[in-house]
């Protein structure tokens, strides 16, 4: 399949298009740290020369605990994203668990993302497809820590029969044992042959699972490696998760990146990239 690439509210995806960035906290925690923490990345963003889309979940539904924080609910979470959108001038990506959130969240944002957990639900993938297909977006679906990456084609067959052209892979780790993921940089070229514009979640990918008993653990010192490995194997677009202070951070506290140590590997995997441009290798 050729390499396909398309537009999201001004950033290009896809088909050699430059390295691409979504970026974000993990749950919405408050209007104001989503304000300013997409108000910073994309200042980042933008002398690096990345496109950036926002991110954000106003509902965490999979959380390790029935205790823990999940958000913000549907209808302030999404008002909060319209503002950010609105505000701050950059488009939107967020989670969506059930085929009746699909149409009013892309009423809203860019981008509705399918969880890894729910990448073979069918009715939330028609759902999301055909909601995206209305208005004009795109879909991300983030592969499963049970699939294998040739089985990524049957969940993006499923959106495209909607009639939605603008679709994304994401690469967030495979389960490997007990509260453990692995990387298989394999999986990055294997899921490219289908054509959609890849993308490495570079934070997601460095979880230990309910390691921590209630909470999810993590190796957040990982980051830079996996992410520099997967740009060098060959992606369309990296996703991370950032904090002002993770440790406070209501959800994956583990694994954001603090956002101070953002620009230093963001510049990084531009030179990378670049590198990896101009000597013929994978775009």
């Amino acid at each position: 399949m050729a390499r396909t690439s398309f537009d999201i509210n001004g950033v290009s995806v896809g088909g050699g298009e430059p390295l691409f960035l979504i970026a974000g906290p993990c749950v919405i925690e408050s209007e104001g740290l989503c304000i300013e923490v997409a108000t910073e990345v994309k200042r980042i963003a933008a002398e690096l020369g990345l496109g950036f889309i926002f991110k954000s979940s106003f509902d965490k539904a999979n959380r390790t605990s029935g205790s823990s924080f999940r958000g913000l609910g549907v209808e302030e979470g999404l008002g909060i994203l319209s503002r950010v959108r609105e505000q701050v001038g950059v488009p939107v990506l967020t989670d969506v668990h059930l085929p009746e959130q699909c149409a009013p969240a892309a009423a809203l944002v860019d981008v509705l993302q399918i969880p890894a957990f729910l990448c073979r639900q069918s009715d939330l993938l028609e759902a999301a497809g055909a909601a995206a297909r209305e208005r004009d977006i795109a879909v991300n679906i983030k592969k499963g820590q049970f699939l294998s990456p040739w089985e990524m084609e049957k969940p993006a067959a499923k959106v495209a029969a909607t009639g939605c052209e603008k679709i994304l892979l994401t690469e967030r780790g495979a389960s490997f044992g007990y509260n453990n993921l692995v990387t298989d940089l394999r999986s990055l070229a294997i899921m490219r042959r289908s054509g959609w514009p890849i993308v490495f979640d570079g934070t997601h990918s460095a979880q230990l699972p309910g390691a921590q008993g209630d909470i999810t653990g993590g190796m957040r010192d990982m980051i830079p490696t996996l992410v520099r490995g997967a740009v060098a194997a060959g992606v369309d677009g990296l996703f991370l998760e950032t904090h002002p202070d993770p440790e406070k951070a209501l959800s994956d506290s583990a694994t954001q990146l603090r956002l101070t140590e953002l620009p230093a590997l963001l510049r990084q995997v531009v030179a990378l990239d670049a590198a990896l441009r101009s000597s013929g290798g994978p775009v």
